[in-house]
């Protein structure tokens, strides 16, 4: 028997709930992996309170990320004793997820937990900080060096922002941080920010040009607020966009493009090859240590985490959730 969360969606409804499960309700997959840690996400919350389509298929265990250690392999890259990682993928979503005691998955998804690195340290990093570290690598891809000038994050207190702006920092640029919880300046400077503003300035709709204001931008967001960044980054800059927070549109036009040189990078953490994956999780791990991620990450119970889903939504939860399961 194993604890794990489970969507359900039947007559009665959709509901979460925690409860004991066996070994033969898991699904099909060549690797078994006793779960350690697992996290909170955005897309996890909707999953959860069923706020979002996220669930394919059900019944269904969120859990977008998790680590551990193998238990049972028919893989031939993994055996019993090997610590992995998984992240993406669409588990917790087409195929059950990491918010449990145990998972079965399969190999190919997964990775080996990064040298030097803790399962806790990986998780307080997670699919948010990876996605950052992701959206700092298109940036650098694009020319973007701490020379260039300030570097904007938007929704900067959530996950993926707080991480950019770590990162960022870190890497020795220059970073405003845009952000609804405007009394989280002080923690977000602590991070690395020199300035911070309200997202008020940025995420109503705008002209299609406005004042060059950012060398390059990390947008969580999405919506108007990703269309006033590409219309204020300067002359040849870079926008990095990870996150639709605000909305899936993008109400914008040509004019930055094709009269500022400007660059929109698409930046996604579910599919990236193995390669560049297990580069991206070595590097990040390198530049994020234990001191700063406990700035940045809270750890919770397992049987917590339903609960949490509504704290994430209602801007309760500053940084990461890491979820502790066994």
């Amino acid at each position: 028997m194993y604890t794990s969360l489970l969507i359900e969606k039947d007559d009665n409804g959709y509901r979460t709930t925690l409860c004991e499960r066996q070994e033969q309700d898991l699904t099909e997959g060549d690797v078994t992996v006793a779960v350690d840690y697992s996290s909170l996400n955005y897309k996890d919350a909707l999953a959860i309170t069923g706020k979002g389509p996220i669930v394919r298929k059900f019944p269904m265990v969120p859990g977008i990320d998790f680590t551990g250690t193998v238990t049972a392999s028919a893989h031939p890259a993994w055996k019993a004793g090997d610590s992995v990682v998984l992240t993406g993928w669409g588990v917790g979503e087409k195929h059950p997820g990491g918010l449990a005691q145990v998972a079965r998955v399969n190999g190919d998804w997964l990775v080996p937990l990064p040298a030097g690195a803790s399962g806790w340290q990986v998780m307080a990093i997670g699919t948010a900080g990876l996605t950052a570290m992701l959206c700092v690598d298109a940036l650098e891809r694009n020319g973007i060096t701490p020379q260039s000038g300030t570097v904007l994050v938007t929704g900067a207190s959530g996950g993926v922002g707080s991480f950019a702006v770590a990162l960022l920092s870190r890497l020795g640029y220059d970073v405003t941080a845009s952000t609804g919880r405007t009394a989280e300046q002080p923690w977000l400077t602590t991070l690395g920010a020199t300035a911070v503003i309200d997202r008020n300035e940025i995420s109503q709709p705008g002209k299609p040009l406005q004042k060059e204001r950012w060398a390059a931008v990390i947008d969580t967001v999405g919506s108007h607020t990703l269309a006033n960044a590409c219309a204020s980054v300067n002359y040849g800059g870079v926008v990095a966009a990870c996150g639709m927070a605000q909305g899936m549109d993008f109400p914008s036009t040509v004019a930055p493009f094709i009269l500022r040189g400007v660059t929109l990078a698409g930046v996604d953490s579910v599919m990236i090859p193995l390669a560049q994956r297990q580069q991206a999780w070595q590097r990040v791990t390198d530049l994020l240590d234990t001191p700063l991620l406990a700035s940045l990450a809270t750890t919770y119970p397992l049987a917590d985490t339903i609960a949490l889903a509504d704290k994430l939504f209602a801007g309760e939860i500053r940084g990461r959730a890491v979820i502790r399961c066994r």
